[in-house]
């Protein structure tokens, strides 16, 4: 379905006031910046701005959405044949090998972390973010393989490859503060990504394997 007038106009609003937003953040920090501030820079009213972003954590993590579902989608898309941890490995490889911002690959990605360490609420946020992405995880594995809500197994399938998606984002933020280049990062990540599947378990790698 095609995207109407309004809801362009809406999304164009919406992205513009996160634009200015985020702007100001890298500028001055997160604490340091009000939302009367940001309503100034975008050219929008204090209301508007919080009719599209109900928390000022909101307007510099608001990308959260796609955060939760991502591993969840991934597991979806998984092909025939190919298990859940697979299908995980694989996609987080084909981002770290094509250098993708997705998995902080880019220049500018250090500002990005810096503002989050400095903001207690930011940290607060993140976490939450992360938890919510493991729970959505979980209800996952459990649809795809009817598991019966005694199986303790999604749990802990979900929280292993929760795992390798944090220890992977955590390694590649700490050498992108340090000034390092993407592609030289890059290399790098993906010798921890084939060291971290040495170490799932059996169980782990053959769990929910997509049948023809």
């Amino acid at each position: 379905m095609a995207e109407g007038l309004r809801e362009r106009k809406k999304r164009q609003t919406r992205q513009h006031i996160s634009d200015m937003a985020t702007g100001l953040f890298l500028e001055r920090g997160f604490d340091a910046v009000t939302i009367a501030e940001i309503a100034g820079a975008a050219d929008v009213s204090v209301n508007t701005v919080y009719n599209y972003f109900p928390a000022k954590e909101d307007l510099f993590l608001d990308r959260s959405k796609g955060i939760v579902e991502r591993l969840s989608r991934f597991v979806r898309g998984r092909d025939i044949g190919e298990s859940a941890a697979d299908a995980v490995l694989r996609e987080l490889r084909e981002q770290v090998e094509t250098v993708s911002p997705t998995v902080g690959l880019m220049e500018g990605y250090d500002r990005f972390l810096r503002v989050i360490h400095g903001a207690h609420t930011l940290r607060s946020r993140l976490w939450r973010i992360q938890q919510e992405a493991l729970e959505h995880l979980e209800d996952t594995l459990r649809q795809e393989t009817d598991a019966a809500p005694d199986d303790t197994l999604p749990t802990l399938v979900a929280g292993q490859l929760a795992w390798v998606q944090a220890t992977l984002m955590g390694a590649i933020g700490r050498e992108m503060v340090k000034g390092r280049p993407p592609n030289e990062v890059s290399r790098e990540a993906l010798v921890l990504l084939d060291d971290m599947e040495e170490v799932l378990g059996e169980k782990v790698l053959k769990f929910a394997v997509r049948d023809a």
